[in-house]
């Protein structure tokens, strides 16, 4: 009997993937010895810059702009997509306007609204409509200009916020609300225990988009203004030196940085969230006999019979 001979298939030359790969190698270097050797960039100001008391306060300002905005926006988006799923109507029609209102108009011009505020109220009150003032406050003592741009990002994003909260709400299978309402949950323990949990899945990546673009969206703070937030500190200290580019390249890498370990932490949210989902075809949860290690704990737990046949085979 003759040995089997196996095939040992060999894959076409594919010149295609050669010269695209070659061309694309081309460019990257071409492009890498441009911005080493022309002077123009000044790399050694970048350097020197880099770690320097502007940026890093830069640095600082814009990190504490983008938590603040983010979670005034978080807040105001669970809100407005919880009261857009109430049975009252008037609910649904405060947060159908808020998110009308605050998608219609560029985050630009109401930031300059924001900074108008004192000059548009100079005095702020708290009591009755129509009726007696019980507190009343210089608008200007209060409302600093951090503070108008904390609270003009955060309702413009909490707008945007509310509806990527509201489709992950309407992603939950409704029958769940039925089957909480059945075992006598109220409203707010089904969305707190039930629902909301099971959103973050679906809600977690377009929140993490939303989270790296409100990073860069806060250089729009100089309409109120502040000096301080980092594209306008670089901006202002690269006209001082009459260096401009350099301490906008400090900017940029400082952006990037940032921006890289937003993605890693965004990367760790979706796995811890998104365990149960689809962990069947993940290599990384396959025991070694082949079946899910979800699988191979309850068969190691002995709660059920090792061959599922056993009571019905003669």
């Amino acid at each position: 009997m003759e040995p089997i001979l196996l095939n040992q298939p060999k894959s076409l030359p594919k010149p295609g993937q050669w010269i695209s790969a070659a061309v694309v190698a081309v460019l990257v270097a071409m492009l890498a010895n441009s911005l080493i050797t022309n002077p123009n960039f000044n790399w050694p100001l970048v350097w020197q810059w880099l770690f320097s008391r502007t940026i890093m306060l830069g640095v600082a300002y814009t990190i504490m702009l983008t938590i603040g905005s983010m979670v005034i926006g978080t807040i105001l988006a669970v809100t407005m997509a919880i009261m857009r799923q109430s049975p009252n109507p008037i609910l649904r029609g405060v947060s159908w306007f808020f998110i009308w209102f605050f998608r219609g108009t560029p985050i630009y011009t109401q930031l300059i609204f924001w900074s108008l505020l004192p000059v548009l109220y100079p005095q702020l009150s708290l009591g009755i409509p129509f009726g007696p003032e019980f507190v009343q406050f210089e608008t200007k003592t209060y409302f600093t200009p951090m503070l108008m741009a904390l609270v003009g990002l955060g309702l413009n994003e909490g707008a945007y916020l509310a509806e990527i909260i509201r489709a992950g709400l309407n992603s939950v299978d409704k029958g769940q609300w039925e089957a909480a309402t059945a075992l006598g949950m109220n409203r707010s323990i089904i969305l707190r225990r039930i629902i909301l949990p099971q959103t973050m899945r679906v809600i977690i990546p377009p929140l993490g988009n939303e989270t790296i673009s409100m990073l860069k969206t806060t250089s729009l703070v100089s309409a109120i203004p502040i000096t301080l937030e980092l594209t306008w500190a670089a901006k202002d200290k690269g006209q001082f030196l009459f260096a401009p580019v350099p301490l906008l390249i400090d900017a940029a890498i400082w952006y990037l940085v940032i921006t890289s370990i937003l993605m890693v932490g965004q990367m760790y949210l979706e796995r811890y969230f998104g365990r149960g989902f689809g962990a069947e075809s993940n290599a990384k949860t396959v025991s070694r006999w082949g079946v899910s290690k979800r699988q191979q704990a309850i068969l190691d737990a002995h709660t059920t019979n090792d061959d599922p046949f056993i009571d019905v085979t003669p």
